[in-house]
């Protein structure tokens, strides 16, 4: 059940992150010119209404082959991430959730590497969406989207 939840809530943050960079690219293409990569606005668009598809596919279908793609975005993400950090890049916002600045940390490194085998191990076949997962979902979607999104940005003193 908890592997479960852990695709859906990770099929959904790729559905949120993706929309916001369907959105609004640039942030991304930024991000990516930080460590060196040349991305033109309309492929990232292009590649971020992939990402939705990916989620709404894990979602709806729940089988074994759309949690390995949301393992392998998940795997990218976190290349990405090593990659910016190993380079020195500006590690400003890449636009995943909105406007926020939030820098790529090596917690975000973490959580989507852990993403990534637990989508990798948690969809053995299809699963329904039930009550249960729905609760589970949501519950790992909101700590994720807190760790990665608003932790970065509490300033301890």
């Amino acid at each position: 059940m908890l592997l479960q939840g852990l695709v859906h809530a990770a099929a959904a943050l790729l559905i949120l992150a993706g929309a916001q960079k369907v959105h609004d690219p640039l942030p991304l293409v930024r991000a990516a010119r930080s460590v060196g990569l040349r991305f033109h606005w309309q492929l990232v668009r292009a590649v971020a209404a992939a990402e939705v598809g990916v989620g709404l596919a894990a979602l709806v279908d729940g089988a074994r082959w759309t949690a390995l793609l949301v393992a392998a975005s998940y795997a990218v993400f976190t290349g990405f991430v090593v990659a910016a950090r190993l380079r020195g890049g500006v590690l400003a916002s890449c636009g995943c959730f909105g406007k926020a600045d939030v820098p790529a940390t090596r917690t975000h490194a973490l959580v989507t590497g852990a993403v990534a085998l637990g989508a990798l191990t948690g969809a053995p076949g299809a699963l329904p969406l039930t009550a249960a997962a729905v609760v589970t979902t949501a519950a790992v979607a909101v700590t994720a989207y807190l760790v990665l999104a608003v932790l970065p940005l509490v300033q301890v003193r």
